[in-house]
């Protein structure tokens, strides 16, 4: 009876988890059209983060775990001077780096997922994943592919936790929430 009670008082407890939408109609056909959509979409995301006690470095990392699901080649179109270097690890290797700034998480196993996002908090880290269309797994940004639009939602909840700084007008990307 015990465990029952604290159940249904942790329901009532726990705030409900903040997102907001914005999406953008992909007006490339063709195989290369989601890849190019995604790389812009990502790029225009990590404008619009600002990381503490950094001035604004041009070049920023990206650990890439996992598989992504909508496109093949990340390579992140940064407007203006800036880039992203793109560098594929396993969740083990991620956790012993000191120099990711951005944690991309596709396709891979709930517990690694998990492990990751506990890893992140607290730290000045920008996690964006497309294998979370619902962003309940903890990640920032979730990106996801319905009927030839690309969408994103922003889990304000996982940004409010960390040290990064994002623009609200982070969701012009998409043209405006949704």
């Amino acid at each position: 009876m015990l465990a029952s009670l604290f159940l249904i008082g942790a329901l009532t407890t726990t705030p409900q988890m903040s997102v907001q939408a914005a999406s953008q109609t992909i007006v490339e056909d063709g195989a290369g059209g989601m890849t190019r959509a995604v790389n812009r979409m990502v790029g225009g995301i990590v404008s619009y983060a600002r990381w503490p006690d950094r001035s604004a470095t041009t070049s920023r990392v990206m650990c890439l775990v996992g598989l992504p699901r909508l496109t093949d080649h990340m390579a992140p179109d940064v407007p203006g001077t800036g880039s992203v270097v793109v560098r594929r690890m396993t969740a083990e290797a991620v956790e012993l780096r000191t120099d990711c700034d951005i944690l991309f998480l596709g396709r891979m196993p709930v517990a690694d997922r998990r492990q990751l996002i506990a890893w992140v908090r607290g730290r000045p880290i920008l996690t964006i994943t497309d294998d979370d269309a619902a962003c309940i797994y903890g990640a920032m940004f979730c990106l996801q592919s319905k009927m030839g639009n690309l969408s994103f939602s922003v889990n304000l909840d996982a940004v409010g936790r960390g040290p990064l700084r994002i623009d609200p007008r982070v969701l012009r990307i998409g043209g405006g929430a949704s």
